[in-house]
């Protein structure tokens, strides 16, 4: 029997076509239920691993401590139990998911957004002119904003970076950095390798790996973002495009 024991199917499931989340600002929040007041929770305290990646110097491609980062991990409190959910799935196999980021400080959201990726584009893709730049970098990093109508994901509480690791080991492979602000990183780029002759065991590795994260994820209610498969949400506007919900149920908060 596989290592992986049940989860195994899940690791031979492909990811589906993704989902278009283009205009997901245009999802209504549901201000006044209850969801919305759920507070932010410290994942440390829940007993869910992780290390925020923004806070320290060990961060490809980055490798500094990011302007106005926290090292701690917080996320909603109905996100914090849906995790838990997961951990308990991979638990039975060693395994346990690691986290690398939650609730963002603006800060840290403009830093990327309105510095470092389009500095990054502006020597790497000399073909872009300044708008598409702008529209390069908006594939992988939202713009700031704590805007009632149109939070940045991140500040919702319910979004989350994070991967799978053997249980207090190494993470599983993905077949990319974290952050990789390119087609590598789409959720279901393995899923479409236009050459597979070519295809390596390292990418069928990833392409298994990426495949359990997702479906474990949104089995537990989790929408994945297409262009990042290290990026899953639930509750903010993103998850209610990606699911097709009439509208999202966490706005924008503040750490307290």
């Amino acid at each position: 029997m596989s290592i992986f024991g049940k989860l195994a199917a899940l690791r031979a499931k492909p990811i589906p076509a993704p989902g278009d989340a283009h205009g997901y600002h245009a999802i209504p929040i549901a201000f006044d239920a209850a969801a919305n007041a759920e507070p932010l929770v410290d994942l440390a305290q829940c007993g869910i691993a992780g290390q925020n990646f923004y806070a320290q110097a060990r961060n490809p491609p980055y490798y500094q401590i990011i302007p106005g980062s926290i090292e701690a991990l917080l996320v909603r409190e109905g996100v914090a139990a849906r995790l838990l959910e997961v951990n308990a799935r991979l638990a039975e196999h060693n395994l346990e998911l690691f986290v690398y980021d939650g609730w963002r400080p603006q800060a840290v959201q403009a830093f990327f957004y309105e510095h470092w990726l389009p500095d990054q584009l502006r020597v790497r893709r000399p073909d872009l002119d300044e708008e598409g730049v702008r529209a390069e970098t908006g594939k992988y990093w939202a713009a700031p904003s704590t805007r009632r109508e149109a939070p940045s994901p991140h500040a919702t509480g319910g979004a989350v970076d994070l991967t799978i690791r053997w249980r207090g080991g190494d993470p599983l492979w993905m077949g990319s950095l974290l952050d990789d602000a390119s087609a590598v990183a789409n959720t279901a780029q393995l899923e479409t390798n236009a050459a597979p002759d070519a295809f390596s065991f390292s990418d069928e590795e990833a392409r298994a790996n990426r495949r359990l994260l997702y479906w474990l994820m949104t089995d537990a209610g989790f929408a994945s973002n297409p262009t990042e498969w290290w990026h899953y949400s639930f509750g903010d506007q993103m998850w209610a495009k990606l699911s097709g919900r009439p509208q999202a149920l966490y706005a924008g908060t503040e750490m307290r």
